[in-house]
């Protein structure tokens, strides 16, 4: 199995798009994601961005992320991040949801692939126990739902693990809809409230083959070359690496070896 790896705005949150470009593009990343924040994305800021991205030759994987909000009404500010992420370039658009009603939300995806399809760009609708959306049956019901060629399902690491699913829950979903993956690891278990599920994915996260998540076992039963986002959001990393390209190249380091260790190839 060969497969891109790319650079998660997530592994570096308080850095803006074009200091993670360039920590991504020092670190040795080929690819690279955005957080886009509509009220700090200035004309300045996406130069700056797409500078970063052509002196490191980078493509860009996905930007994020779009938040569904309750009632399903999207405004000017959920439309930018699409435009951000065309204007970038990027593959995808990463989406959660906080409302409840499925058909709500699948009205929502629907708009929302409506404005990135013209960009061929996908969007991949993420499930998490912090969201509406909280298991690999609901996403692919409101993807059923939504009904359009651009809309796509999110694995990531951790939320399939407190989901409760096992990587045999993906043998029957079309391969299609799996377009990235977001990969880190993590403890087993986390404590089954709002608060813990929080902290567990914005501060414990962990980088591939320091923690308990069966990775190994999640990758043999992703698509063969599908692209992984290395999500490490982690509060240690944050603590012991400062600088952005020091924190990436240690969970690339980290990461690569264990890939190497459990027979996976990167390009």
């Amino acid at each position: 199995m060969t497969h891109i790896l790319s650079l998660a705005a997530g592994t570096l949150p308080e850095f803006l798009p074009d200091q993670v470009a360039i920590a991504a593009g020092q670190s040795g990343f080929t690819h690279v994601g955005f957080t886009i924040e509509p009220s700090h994305w200035t004309p300045e800021l996406a130069k700056a961005t797409k500078s970063a991205i052509r002196e490191y030759n980078l493509s860009v994987l996905d930007t994020e992320v779009v938040w569904i909000p309750e009632g399903g009404v999207l405004t000017d500010d959920h439309r930018l991040i699409i435009d951000a992420g065309a204007e970038l370039g990027a593959a995808n658009i990463l989406v959660v949801s906080s409302d409840p009603d499925p058909d709500r939300t699948a009205g929502a995806l629907h708009q929302l692939c409506e404005w990135a399809q013209p960009a061929n760009m996908s969007v991949a609708l993420e499930f998490l126990m912090i969201t509406a959306v909280r298991s690999l049956d609901s996403a692919l019901d409101i993807i059923k739902r939504c009904d359009h060629p651009a809309a796509a399902v999110l694995i990531d690491s951790l939320h399939f693990q407190r989901a409760g699913h096992a990587p045999a829950d993906l043998k029957s979903v079309d391969r299609n809809l799996l377009n990235y993956s977001q990969i880190c690891d993590g403890q087993l278990h986390c404590e089954n409230n709002m608060d813990a599920y929080l902290t567990d994915a914005v501060d414990l996260r962990s980088a591939p083959g320091e923690g308990e998540l069966p990775l190994a076992s999640l990758l043999e039963a992703l698509p063969p070359a599908i692209p992984l986002s290395l999500e490490v959001r982690s509060k240690a990393y944050r603590d012991r690496y400062s600088d952005a390209t020091d924190r990436a190249a240690a969970v690339r380091q980290q990461s690569l070896a264990y890939f190497n260790d459990i027979g996976i190839s990167i390009r």
